[in-house]
């Protein structure tokens, strides 16, 4: 694996498989990022930090007692239950068109990842 440059970002590894994993879900489920794409990018990089340190892409926008016994229970896993079952994202990274913060974009780069989460 790739050290990330910064010790509280994820691998480039993960951090890719994320950003396109993100891409062709909001594709094929007809959601849109965050028209603020920094939130997009945080997500982003929360989901792959956490498929760093546990495996799976566990939801970075929630608090866990136990994440590794959420990530068993798959509940939380990107793309959540809420999510496959009524396209409602917690974190806003798929967003309906209809969504008052839904942006046009279904693309980022790692780039505009690591530009944003170098900030943070």
């Amino acid at each position: 694996m790739t050290a990330p440059t910064n010790p509280q970002q994820a691998t480039e590894k993960n951090l890719d498989a994320m950003r396109r994993f993100s891409e062709q879900y909001a594709k094929r489920t007809g959601t849109y990022f965050c028209s603020d794409l920094s939130i997009t990018a945080v997500v982003i990089e929360g989901l792959a930090k956490h498929k760093d340190e546990l495996g799976a892409p566990l939801c970075p926008c929630r608090h866990y007692e136990d994440k590794e016994a959420e990530v068993k229970a798959t509940y939380w896993n990107c793309p959540c239950v809420p999510m496959r079952e009524r396209k409602e994202c917690h974190c806003m990274l798929f967003l309906t068109e209809d969504n008052d913060f839904a942006g046009r974009e279904q693309n980022i780069t790692n780039e505009q990842i690591r530009a944003t989460t170098n900030q943070v």
